[in-house]
């Protein structure tokens, strides 16, 4: 399938305006809620629990979310997610506004919504080799494609939550977030046809036998990790921002809205770059180039600058982000033996959701003590190690490298 088909491919299609609008309505919470916590409590500490409640109710729900992800399939397990992360993520406000929120309440809903996330995430990555075939090529640029989405939700969520912050509040934005999940269950409902399952071998469903795989593989073996440490500080960098604007910008949501934003539009931009080049370079070469490009302009972020130096820095990352991920995620998924991917993604996503609670409980206080600055530099230098793990782990195993999904469950080529 060439590029012009694959634009013309309308369950594709369908599934990458699901993604927009749904990840939009979640970026809009990834701002709204610390915001609420922090200026309802005055506690970066609560803002930074409830975040860590929700990433704990990934990490618990991982392991039977594989099952589920095998059993119902990528778009079956997408739309159930959705449908409860709807009524789920609307019960804060409804709660808050009869006063009958409490903490601990606060942290079972953001909980509740983590544990639908896990399975969602890890449907997000099979569903696309689902629809389209195992074509390197092909998958890259489709996962260009829903990326990219994903970006436009970077730019469109933070600032349209920053803006309708000072306008509705926040309660009000986690409404119009629980309707954008609505909206997705009907598009993918619709839209996107049903795939059978594939049938794992038994010896291939339990975590045993994919931890197995994942050590084996060369890539992912060091992939996973650094990726799961790395984004454990974009976890914690998350929760810095809305401390960082109250302490230096005048508590003005709009500015937190268009710090997040410009990592969106560097990736944004990123995206479309990486389209243009699947087919050009390899990707293993491809992210080798530019993965230290993330990393290194968040330095700038320590220093007192003014938001528009750190809202460039944030666009000039989001843009090596941006040429990175599409061929990362598609190499990575492709790795896998098809059957035994709803075993194994989950669980190289449970080293994700074990690392993210560390960086908020480690986080949260340091931001009560000691305020933004040391966060931003620790956030800085994990992922400059990280990035750099990665890019020598590309020139190390290159493109010679045999996967072992070519020789575990998968038919020869």
């Amino acid at each position: 399938m060439d590029a012009p088909s694959l634009l013309k491919n309308g369950p594709l299609r369908a599934l990458i305006l699901a993604e927009i609008i749904s990840t939009t309505g979640s970026q809009m919470t990834w701002l709204a809620l610390p915001w609420f916590v922090l200026t309802t409590s005055g506690s970066a500490t609560r803002m930074s629990f409830v975040v860590a409640a929700e990433v704990i109710g990934m990490g618990l729900l991982t392991l039977p979310g594989s099952r589920v992800l095998a059993r119902l399939g990528a778009r079956r397990t997408m739309l159930v997610c959705d449908g409860v992360r709807a009524p789920v993520i609307a019960l804060v406000p409804a709660l808050y506004w009869t006063g009958a929120l409490s903490f601990p309440l606060l942290l079972a809903i953001a909980f509740a919504a983590g544990a639908m996330t896990a399975p969602y995430f890890a449907a997000q990555k099979v569903i696309v080799p689902e629809l389209l075939g195992e074509d390197e090529q092909v998958v890259t640029q489709a996962s260009a494609l829903t990326q990219a989405s994903t970006r436009v939700t970077l730019l469109l969520g933070p600032v349209l939550a920053g803006v309708l912050i000072g306008v509705i509040g926040a309660p009000g934005v986690l409404i119009l977030d629980g309707a954008t999940y609505v909206v997705a269950v009907l598009l993918v409902g619709l839209f996107v046809p049903r795939r059978r399952p594939l049938d794992a071998p038994e010896e291939g469903r339990g975590i045993r036998a994919a931890a197995r795989f994942i050590l084996r593989e060369p890539l992912l073996r060091i992939w996973n990790p650094a990726l799961a440490i790395g984004d454990m500080a974009w976890t914690a960098f998350f929760i810095t921002v809305p401390v960082l604007v109250v302490a230096r910008f005048g508590a003005d949501p709009r500015i937190a809205g268009w710090l997040f934003a410009s990592f969106g539009v560097g990736a944004l931009l990123g995206n479309a770059v990486s389209y243009r080049m699947a087919r050009r370079v390899e990707p293993l070469n491809l992210i080798a180039t530019f993965v230290l490009g993330q990393a290194l302009p968040l330095w700038l972020l320590s220093f007192s600058l003014p938001a528009a130096a750190l809202s460039a820095a944030l666009l000039v990352s989001g843009f090596a982000n941006g040429i990175v991920n599409p061929p990362l995620h598609a190499t990575s998924t492709l790795r896998i033996p098809p059957a035994l991917r709803a075993s194994v993604m989950p669980t190289m996503m449970l080293t994700w959701t074990i690392l993210q609670p560390v960086g908020l409980f480690v986080a949260g206080p340091i931001l009560d003590a000691f305020g933004a600055e040391p966060v931003l530099i620790g956030f800085a230098a994990i992922q400059t190690l990280m990035m750099s793990a990665i890019a020598l782990a590309c020139l190390w195993v290159g493109p010679r490298a045999v996967s072992p999904a070519l020789r575990v469950g998968s038919p020869s080529p």
